[in-house]
């Protein structure tokens, strides 16, 4: 308060300033809110009344109408009962057909006075009993009608005597004075509410008057405000002004000093485009670096595994028929580095983004219980494995083949860490994180993967690099820096996070954290384990499409074997005249890439009515095709692939048409499936 006092005693013409400034913006605010706030409850109470007023009005015009509409009721029933009086006197047919229209029109009128009360609660019992009445009434002059029509006059007068006393017309009487009489004391109900809507009515319009008089009052101080208000703008006007020309110096001033920067700036940006260039052909040095890294470990690999292939094939040719087990042993042998060659094309592939996902629901318990045996075959015996299962029925959504891949990779990393000798820990675990808890994982359930080795250990600066392409710290020939990219991509394309924890001496610890599949364990290795059992299908006409004639003589020699009947087609072009010449075809295997057309562009050219029969892709690269819909949920087979895969593909496609197919049939004839069941 004292520093209030303070500051008035040093600047009174400021504080009178700030206070006029301060009222002038709150007061029209208030004004405006108090103005607004009455008119909007005007216009409630103005609606509201005119509302009442209204139903008022229009319950006492409907009681008006009940009214009305019950001595109608009366009369009518009156004049017929007279019009059936003049008929037993003189027995005049037309005298009788005019009483049955009167009392049709009696009981119209009923039905009106009816409908007219549906909605007043009151009389629902009065019109009801009244109806009641009137049904019997109209049976005993009906009964008098037809003594006289009957030319029993004697009897139908004496009849007519004795209705003009019956309980039924006094008890219709009583009924209408009932009706009558709440209807007049609810319309006296009705007369006072118009009486006291209109009152209101004419306390709004005289509101109304006054608020237009604030309104006009409020006009007028707006009119003195925006005069205020104008004059106050036009000072500001002026100091702005004088404000400009002060900016306009100042931005000389800088314009100037700019010149002077100008020069210093172009040779900076000399210099940048110098540096851009130097980085550009460092990057250049290390592409082509990287290049010779993956080229010289590649070569490496595929000579190492063609040897195992040609030196294998060669020694069972010789020992074909000397020694046919031997033979068999150098077989096995050729197909494991087959094999093996196969993985590392589909590594290459999945770390180039080209080789497609395959995923299923997976048990990693389950898995690495299945890996046990290869684990210790290739990493040694000098190296103990220990396992830790935590993730306890919770499932993963990978690819296994893939994921199997991944672990393999850890525990040969870990092995060479261990220079072969040394604990090796696997372990599974559940864990819930948080949105950004771990990298870019969203919040939600994840299992947990760890391979853990008492090792060397990782400098910071490599563990900082373990990731890259190509970046390995193995010699040459040992390895072409693939590995933990390609998990890494994995781990990234299955929506999950890898971490690396290590210290030089210390050994390392990688953990892979999988989002948690919501398939059940027992249904997903149900699922699995169906896939990997082939079944026995019926002989089928397939139509084979491959330009390769040594692919396609293979194919068509496995399908034989298997005990298909195939048919070579060697261009796609020449698909749909065989289809058309074979009209027994029941699936097609179609290569992908192929010339003039691809697999999913020839199927897609082929007639409508052959679009129904199920296709098996065959590829050895699917490239950008795997991202896009030209499969269309076709199913694909990888090349290379066994005599066995053949026939597990064969079964998924055939089995998954015979389903579409029975579920096809199914909706369109309900009435089947009913009667199966």
């Amino acid at each position: 308060m004292a520093d209030s006092d303070h500051q008035f005693e040093r600047d009174p013409d400021g504080w009178a300033r700030g206070w006029r400034a301060l009222t002038r913006r709150i007061l029209p605010l208030l004004l405006a809110a108090l103005l607004i706030t009455s008119l909007g409850a005007l216009l409630y109470s103005a609606s509201n009344a005119s509302q009442e007023h209204a139903q008022a009005l229009a319950e006492q015009q409907s009681s008006f109408e009940v009214v009305a509409l019950a001595r109608g009721f009366e009369a009518r029933m009156a004049r017929a009962e007279v019009t059936l009086a003049r008929y037993v006197i003189s027995l005049e047919p037309d005298t009788g057909r005019l009483f049955q229209d009167q009392w049709r029109g009696a009981a119209s009128q009923l039905k009106a006075l009816s409908y007219a009360t549906r909605r007043s609660g009151w009389q629902h019992g009065n019109v009801d009993a009244l109806h009641y009445a009137f049904i019997q009434r109209g049976k005993t002059l009906s009964e008098i009608g037809l003594r006289t029509t009957y030319a029993q006059k004697m009897a139908a007068l004496g009849r007519f005597h004795q209705a003009g006393k019956s309980q039924d017309l006094r008890r219709i009487t009583a009924l209408l004075d009932l009706v009558i009489k709440a209807e007049n004391d609810r319309l006296r109900e009705r007369s006072l509410a118009v009486t006291l809507a209109g009152d209101r009515s004419e306390w709004v319009g005289k509101t109304s008057r006054l608020v237009g008089l604030a309104m006009l009052v409020c006009i007028l101080f707006g009119v003195w405000f925006a005069n205020t208000a104008f004059r106050e703008r036009r000072t500001a006007r002026r100091l702005a002004e004088a404000e400009t020309e002060r900016a306009d110096r100042l931005e000389a001033a800088v314009a100037a000093r700019t010149a002077e920067l100008s020069y210093a700036y172009e040779q900076l940006k000399l210099e940048a485009a110098d540096r851009a260039a130097a980085e550009h052909d460092l990057r250049q040095m290390q592409k082509m670096d990287a290049v010779g890294q993956l080229t010289g470990g590649i070569a490496h690999d595929f000579n190492n595994m063609l040897a195992v292939v040609v030196g294998g094939l060669e020694l069972a040719k010789r020992k074909f028929r000397s020694k046919p087990e031997e033979a068999s042993r150098h077989l096995d042998n050729a197909m494991e580095g087959a094999n093996r060659a196969s993985a590392l094309t589909r590594r290459l592939l999945a770390f180039a983004r080209a080789e497609p996902l395959l995923p299923s629901a997976v048990d990693p318990d389950a898995l690495l219980s299945g890996m046990a045996d290869l684990i210790d075959r290739t990493i040694g015996d000098q190296i103990t494995v220990r396992f830790a299962q935590g993730a306890i029925g919770w499932c993963i959504f990978v690819d296994q083949h893939q994921m199997e891949n991944a672990i393999l990779n850890l525990c040969v990393n870990a092995r060479d860490a261990m220079d072969g000798r040394g604990q090796l820990t696997l372990a599974t675990g559940q864990t819930v994180l948080a949105a950004g808890e771990i990298g870019e994982c969203a919040a939600g359930d994840y299992v947990t993967v760890t391979v853990t080795d008492d090792g060397c250990g990782m400098t910071p600066d490599v563990l900082a690099r373990v990731f890259e392409p190509f970046f390995t710290t193995k010699p040459v020939g040992k390895g072409t820096g693939l590995g933990l990219s390609q998990i890494f991509g994995f781990v990234r394309q299955c929506r999950g996070e890898i971490r690396i924890e290590s210290e030089p001496g210390q050994g390392s610890s990688v953990h892979l954290y999988l989002p948690r599949s919501m398939v059940a364990g027992d249904v997903a290795n149900a699922e699995v384990s169906f896939s990997r059992a082939p079944v026995k299908q019926p002989p089928t006409r397939i139509l084979v499409v491959e330009d390769d004639p040594r692919v396609l003589n293979q194919t068509m020699a496995a399908l034989s074997e298997l005990g298909h009947l195939p048919i070579a087609c060697d261009h796609p072009a020449k698909a749909a005249r065989l289809l058309a010449n074979h009209g027994d075809v029941g699936l097609i295997i179609s290569d992908v890439l192929m010339p003039d057309m691809t697999g999913p562009e020839m199927v897609k050219a082929l007639p409508a009515r052959f679009r129904h029969l199920p296709v098996l892709f065959v590829t050895g690269y699917a490239g950008d095709a795997n991202d896009s819909a030209d499969f269309e949920g076709h199913e694909v087979l990888r090349k290379p692939y066994t005599l066995m895969a053949l026939g597990q593909a064969l079964t998924h496609t055939l089995s998954g048409q015979a389903l579409n197919d029975q579920a096809l049939n199914e909706s369109r004839h309900p009435g089947t499936a009913a009667a199966a069941e």
